[in-house]
């Protein structure tokens, strides 16, 4: 699996376990779920098994999230959720970023137009940029109400590569997830899988990523090493 790095143009970012490290934050509350009950895990170490529960969830999580835009009720669903988030007081969510992604978009902007491609609802998303100064390198922020379809649907990413003024197959999507990887080919673009968040290399080749690196942080070398790049600015 290769990239063609002269096609790349321009960059979109899933957010939970792409830029988010969002299954640390899973993986502790399952783990404090299963040491009470970790003599039914006989030679178990609760967080391996927390991380392998956590893993195992991801593809089928990924179908029921996409169940209301196949039974078309997606509207009605996630106007239901911002309802909520507008009218009743919630402390903020507390989120961790993946180590080093902050200094990776501080090399990569300028050089790439990038957009955050989420599935999460708009106000989560939102909180995890501002809370981090991440927002200032992205434009546009894709979310799950942006759109009429979100992921695996291309969507989101053709929304993303019309607002950056790039045709869909010259953007990379980087994601951590199945679902990451087919809306990015789905919308002719290539993809990246990273390994830290919730998907599993075999599934993400399976799924057809063009390459798959152990971390988000890796990309900043791969793109710029060697490369006689001229920043968009």
């Amino acid at each position: 699996m290769t990239l063609d790095l002269q096609r790349i143009q321009a960059l979109c970012f899933d957010v939970d376990g792409t830029l988010s490290d969002t299954d640390d934050i899973y993986v502790e509350k399952v783990s404090r779920f299963l040491r009470p009950i970790r003599f039914l895990l006989p030679g178990q170490n609760p967080i391996r098994a927390a991380r392998r529960l956590v893993m195992w969830s991801e593809t089928p999580g990924n179908v029921l999230l996409g169940m209301p835009d196949i039974l078309g009720l997606d509207d009605e669903l996630l106007a239901f959720i911002e309802w909520l988030n507008r009218n009743r007081a919630r402390p903020m969510k507390h989120f961790m970023m993946v180590p080093e992604v902050d200094r990776m978009l501080g090399k990569l902007h300028g050089y790439f137009p990038m957009a955050v491609v989420s599935a999460r609802d708009e106000q989560g998303t939102r909180q995890f940029l501002d809370l981090y100064n991440l927002t200032r390198f992205f434009d546009p922020v894709v979310t799950a109400i942006t759109t009429e379809h979100t992921k695996p649907y291309p969507d989101p990413i053709l929304y993303a590569a019309q607002k950056m003024g790039v045709n869909p197959e010259n953007c990379l999507m980087i994601g951590d997830t199945t679902v990451d990887i087919r809306a990015g080919r789905a919308a002719g673009a290539q993809t990246v899988g990273v390994l830290c968040g919730f998907g599993e290399e075999p599934e993400l080749r399976r799924c057809g990523a063009d390459l798959i690196l152990e971390n988000t942080p890796e990309l900043a070398g791969l793109l710029l090493e060697g490369q006689e790049r001229k920043p968009v600015r």
